[in-house]
Protein backbone atom coordinates (compact mmCIF):
# COMPACT_ATOMS: atom_id res chain seq x y z
CA UNK A 1 0.00 0.00 0.00
CA UNK A 2 3.00 2.26 0.86
CA UNK A 3 4.64 1.67 -2.72
CA UNK A 4 0.73 2.96 -4.12
CA UNK A 5 0.66 6.04 -1.98
CA UNK A 6 4.42 7.14 -2.88
CA UNK A 7 3.45 6.59 -6.39
CA UNK A 8 0.77 9.32 -5.92
CA UNK A 9 2.77 11.64 -4.67
CA UNK A 10 5.76 11.15 -7.20
CA UNK A 11 3.55 12.13 -10.14
CA UNK A 12 1.66 15.73 -9.81
CA UNK A 13 -1.48 14.37 -11.69
CA UNK A 14 -1.82 11.36 -9.53
CA UNK A 15 -1.71 12.96 -6.72
CA UNK A 16 -4.32 15.25 -7.56
CA UNK A 17 -6.80 12.58 -8.13
CA UNK A 18 -5.97 11.18 -4.50
CA UNK A 19 -6.90 14.01 -3.50
CA UNK A 20 -9.89 14.34 -4.81
CA UNK A 21 -10.23 10.84 -4.38
CA UNK A 22 -9.69 11.72 -0.63
CA UNK A 23 -12.52 14.82 -0.50
CA UNK A 24 -15.06 12.61 -2.08
CA UNK A 25 -14.71 9.60 1.00
CA UNK A 26 -15.08 12.33 3.45
CA UNK A 27 -17.78 14.15 2.22
CA UNK A 28 -19.52 10.38 1.35
CA UNK A 29 -18.90 9.64 5.25
CA UNK A 30 -19.97 13.06 6.56
CA UNK A 31 -23.46 12.44 4.23
CA UNK A 32 -23.70 8.95 5.93
CA UNK A 33 -23.25 10.47 9.49
CA UNK A 34 -26.33 12.19 8.54
CA UNK A 35 -28.56 10.87 6.18
CA UNK A 36 -31.61 8.64 8.01
CA UNK A 37 -30.63 5.07 8.15
CA UNK A 38 -33.76 3.61 5.66
CA UNK A 39 -32.03 5.75 3.11
CA UNK A 40 -28.53 5.34 3.33
CA UNK A 41 -27.95 2.15 1.03
CA UNK A 42 -30.17 4.17 -1.61
CA UNK A 43 -27.94 7.52 -1.62
CA UNK A 44 -24.56 8.93 -1.89
CA UNK A 45 -22.89 11.94 -2.12
CA UNK A 46 -21.93 13.71 -5.80
CA UNK A 47 -19.76 16.55 -5.23
CA UNK A 48 -19.93 20.46 -4.14
CA UNK A 49 -19.99 22.88 -6.92
CA UNK A 50 -20.74 26.34 -6.53
CA UNK A 51 -21.78 25.63 -2.85
CA UNK A 52 -24.35 23.25 -4.00
CA UNK A 53 -24.33 19.62 -3.00
CA UNK A 54 -25.42 17.26 -5.62
CA UNK A 55 -26.57 13.73 -4.02
CA UNK A 56 -27.59 11.10 -5.99
CA UNK A 57 -30.83 8.93 -5.56
CA UNK A 58 -31.50 5.12 -6.80
CA UNK A 59 -35.34 6.15 -7.61
CA UNK A 60 -37.81 8.75 -7.33
CA UNK A 61 -39.48 7.94 -4.61
CA UNK A 62 -35.84 8.25 -2.41
CA UNK A 63 -35.31 11.36 -4.09
CA UNK A 64 -38.91 12.73 -3.21
CA UNK A 65 -38.00 11.83 0.14
CA UNK A 66 -34.39 13.30 0.29
CA UNK A 67 -36.28 16.72 -1.37
CA UNK A 68 -38.60 16.85 1.61
CA UNK A 69 -35.90 16.62 4.16
CA UNK A 70 -33.15 18.42 2.35
CA UNK A 71 -33.46 21.79 4.66
CA UNK A 72 -32.69 19.74 7.49
CA UNK A 73 -30.48 17.76 6.01
CA UNK A 74 -28.93 21.06 4.14
CA UNK A 75 -29.01 22.28 8.71
CA UNK A 76 -27.24 19.61 9.76
CA UNK A 77 -24.00 19.39 6.72
CA UNK A 78 -23.81 23.21 7.71
CA UNK A 79 -23.68 22.51 11.78
CA UNK A 80 -20.98 19.69 10.25
CA UNK A 81 -18.78 22.04 9.06
CA UNK A 82 -19.72 21.78 5.09
CA UNK A 83 -20.09 24.92 3.50
CA UNK A 84 -22.87 24.37 2.04
CA UNK A 85 -26.58 26.68 0.71
CA UNK A 86 -28.41 23.81 -1.43
CA UNK A 87 -29.04 20.58 -1.96
CA UNK A 88 -29.61 19.21 -5.40
CA UNK A 89 -31.06 15.61 -5.91
CA UNK A 90 -30.71 13.37 -9.33
CA UNK A 91 -31.86 10.03 -10.14
CA UNK A 92 -29.59 8.00 -10.70
CA UNK A 93 -30.88 4.31 -11.19
CA UNK A 94 -27.52 1.95 -10.46
CA UNK A 95 -26.32 -0.69 -13.32
CA UNK A 96 -27.57 -3.86 -14.04
CA UNK A 97 -25.32 -6.68 -12.91
CA UNK A 98 -23.59 -8.40 -15.36
CA UNK A 99 -24.53 -8.43 -18.49
CA UNK A 100 -27.85 -7.59 -20.56
CA UNK A 101 -29.78 -10.53 -21.34
CA UNK A 102 -29.73 -12.11 -24.34
CA UNK A 103 -32.48 -11.77 -26.74
CA UNK A 104 -33.08 -15.08 -28.33
CA UNK A 105 -33.52 -14.44 -32.70
CA UNK A 106 -37.61 -15.42 -33.68
CA UNK A 107 -38.07 -18.60 -35.14
CA UNK A 108 -37.62 -18.82 -38.76
CA UNK A 109 -40.80 -18.23 -40.93
CA UNK A 110 -42.34 -21.55 -42.45
CA UNK A 111 -44.44 -21.67 -45.33
CA UNK A 112 -47.79 -22.43 -45.20
CA UNK A 113 -48.42 -26.09 -45.89
CA UNK A 114 -51.54 -27.03 -48.02
CA UNK A 115 -52.98 -30.58 -48.16
CA UNK A 116 -52.29 -32.11 -51.00
CA UNK A 117 -54.60 -32.80 -53.35
CA UNK A 118 -55.73 -36.10 -54.69
CA UNK A 119 -56.03 -37.06 -58.03
CA UNK A 120 -59.00 -37.65 -59.52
Amino acid sequence: MRRLKSLFKDHTELHALATEADKHNGLQRLWEEIIPEPLRPHTHAGGIKHRRLTVFATNGAVAARLKLTAPTLLKDLQNKGLEVTSIRVEVHAPSPRGPPPRRQAPPPARAPQHPRRRGG
